[in-house]
C-alpha cells in the first residue's frame, strides 16, 4: 500500500466507523448469527496472491460485521459496558498510526509522560489522596495479577522469585464470592493455589465480606501454621454489584500486617462523583487500587488504572532490567514495563486525555448520574408490574431481576429462557447471573450514548416478552 493509497483506505475506514455508529440503533444488539456460520464463510487457507482492497472491505462487511455483538449500542445493558467514546477512536487512530512500542521512557518518552499526568489527573478525579501514584494496565486482570505478585513477594520476604514456592508455608489470600474471575485466574497464575483462596462469608444488602468473619479466617490460619499475605476488596462485584466495606477490611488488614488490593473495575468510574464514594469510605488505606476507564468512562478498551500505595514494591516484585532494556546517562525516570507484567506496552494514556479534555470531567459525571437515576427508574418500573420480582436493588445502574413463571413451572428454566428470548428479538441485550443460587437476569446501564429513551425500550421489551412467554406457558 503506498501512501496515497493508505491516505484513500484510512479515509474510508474512518467513515464506515462513523456510518457504523450513526446506525447502531438499526441493529440488533447481540450477534444473530449460530455457531459456524461465520467460519464457514472464511477461506479454509490463506490467499497466496495479494487481493484488493475493495474485495477485503466487502468481505468485512459481508461476512464479519453480521456475526459481531455491538457493544456501543446504546441499548447494550449486558455484563458491564465496554465504552469507546467517539473521541476515544479518534484518539486510537493516531495510536495506531504512530504504532509506538511504549515499554521505556526512552522508546517514547511523551507516552510515559503523558500516562504520569493522566493517571494523576485521574485521582484527583477519584478524590483519592496524593499518597497514590499509579501505572495504566491492559486490564483489571492484570492490575489484579500484579497485585497479588506484590502480596506473594512481601509475604515471602522478597524471596518467591527467586526461591520459588516449594518449601514455603502456604500463602493465603482473602475475598469474598463476589469477586470477578480475575481474581482465581491471579491466584491460579501466581501458584498461589485455588485452595488458598479463602472465600469469607458475606453479610448485609451490598453483599461484603463479614467482617468479623474475616478476622476470625485469618487469625486461624496463621494458628494452622498458613501465611496470610493479602486481602482483595470488591466494590461493585460483576455479578449484583457486591461491595466491601473497604475501611473495615483496612483496618483488619493493618492489624494483621496485610496488603490489601481493591478491586474497582466497573465502580470506580463512579467515583468521579462524590455522592458515590461512599461506597469506597476508607479506600485510602488500600495499597492497591484498580478501575476500568474502559467500562463505564468512555476509553476505547484496553485501559485499566491501578493506583499503588508504594510503587517501589510493585517494581521490586517485577522488574527485570537487562542490558538493552537500560536508560543510560537519565536520572529520576519512569519506565512503565517495570510496573506491569507484559515488557510490550500501547499508548493508553493519548485516548484519556483526549476523552477528558474533550468531555470535561463534568460532562462524564453528567452520564454516570444519567445512568444510576435511570436504573433506579426501571428497576422501580419493573417492581411495579405484576410477576416481576427486584431481587438485588440497584447498586449504582446494576440491578437483577426475576419473573414469576407460569403455575408449576420451573423458575430457573423459565428466567433463563426469558433472558434467551429477549436477546434474540434483538431489541436489548441482556445476561443472567445466580442470586443465592437462583436464577436472576441482570441489568446495567452504562453505555455512552444511551438515552432514557432506550431505558424505556428495555422496560417496553421486556415486558412484552414476559407476558408473551408466560400466555404462552
Amino acid at each position: 500500500m503506498n501512501p496515497d493509497e493508505f491516505r484513500d483506505w484510512s479515509r474510508k475506514a474512518a467513515e464506515w466507523g462513523a456510518d457504523y455508529r450513526e446506525t447502531l440503533r438499526e441493529r440488533p444488539v447481540r450477534a444473530q448469527t449460530q455457531p459456524g456460520d461465520i467460519l464457514a464463510q472464511i477461506a479454509a487457507s490463506p490467499p497466496e496472491a495479494a487481493e484488493p482492497m475493495e474485495t477485503i472491505l466487502a468481505d468485512f462487511e459481508e461476512k464479519i460485521v453480521p456475526g459481531m455483538t455491538h457493544w456501543q449500542h446504546p441499548r447494550f445493558f449486558a455484563y458491564f459496558p465496554a465504552n469507546a467514546a467517539p473521541v476515544s477512536v479518534v484518539a486510537e487512530y493516531l495510536v495506531s498510526a504512530m504504532a509506538a512500542q511504549c515499554m521505556l521512557w526512552q522508546t517514547s518518552p511523551a507516552a510515559t509522560e503523558l500516562e504520569t499526568r493522566i493517571v494523576d489527573w485521574m485521582r484527583q478525579a477519584l478524590g483519592l489522596p496524593e499518597g497514590f501514584s499509579g501505572v495504566i494496565q491492559d486490564s483489571a486482570s492484570s492490575a489484579t495479577l500484579a497485585a497479588v505478585l506484590v502480596m506473594r513477594e512481601r509475604a515471602l520476604g522478597w524471596q518467591g522469585n527467586k526461591q520459588g514456592l516449594s518449601g514455603q508455608p502456604a500463602i493465603r489470600i482473602y475475598c469474598s464470592d463476589q469477586v470477578h474471575t480475575s481474581i482465581d485466574r491471579a491466584i491460579w497464575v501466581s501458584g498461589i493455589g485455588e485452595e488458598n483462596l479463602v472465600r469469607i462469608p458475606t453479610a448485609g444488602a451490598l453483599r461484603g465480606m463479614d467482617i468479623a468473619a474475616l478476622e476470625a479466617g485469618i487469625a486461624a490460619d496463621k494458628a494452622a501454621g498458613f501465611l496470610p499475605a493479602g486481602i482483595i476488596a470488591c466494590v461493585g462485584g460483576t455479578s449484583i454489584g457486591g461491595t466491601d466495606d473497604i475501611a473495615g477490611v483496612c483496618a483488619v488488614a493493618a492489624r494483621h500486617g496485610l496488603y490489601v488490593h481493591v478491586d474497582a473495575a466497573w465502580a470506580g468510574s463512579a467515583m468521579i462523583c462524590e455522592e458515590f464514594r461512599h461506597y469506597w469510605a476508607g479506600v485510602d488505606g488500600a495499597d492497591s487500587i484498580v478501575f476500568n476507564p474502559h467500562k463505564w468512562l468512555g476509553a476505547q478498551f484496553d485501559c485499566s488504572i491501578q493506583f499503588i500505595r508504594e510503587p517501589d514494591s510493585l517494581v521490586k516484585t517485577l522488574a527485570i532490567q537487562p542490558e538493552y532494556l537500560k536508560t543510560h546517562g537519565k536520572d529520576g525516570i519512569i519506565n512503565y514495563s517495570e510496573w506491569s507484567v507484559p515488557l510490550g506496552r500501547r499508548f493508553r494514556a493519548l485516548k484519556l486525555w483526549f476523552l477528558l479534555r474533550a468531555h470535561g470531567l463534568e460532562g462524564l459525571r453528567k452520564m454516570i448520574r444519567n445512568h444510576v437515576r435511570w436504573s433506579e427508574k426501571l428497576a422501580a418500573r419493573l417492581a411495579a408490574e405484576p410477576g416481576f420480582e427486584i431481587v438485588s436493588e440497584p447498586m449504582l445502574s446494576l440491578f437483577s431481576f426475576r419473573h414469576q413463571p407460569p403455575a408449576g413451572s420451573d423458575a430457573d428454566r423459565h428466567n433463563l429462557a426469558l433472558v434467551n428470548a429477549i436477546n434474540d428479538d434483538g431489541r436489548i441485550y441482556l445476561t443472567q447471573t445466580r442470586v443465592d443460587g437462583q436464577v436472576a437476569i441482570r441489568f446495567q446501564a452504562g453505555q455512552f450514548e444511551t438515552t432514557e429513551a432506550d431505558i424505556d425500550s428495555a422496560f417496553k421489551t421486556i415486558t412484552e416478552i414476559a407476558c408473551r412467554r408466560h400466555e404462552n406457558g
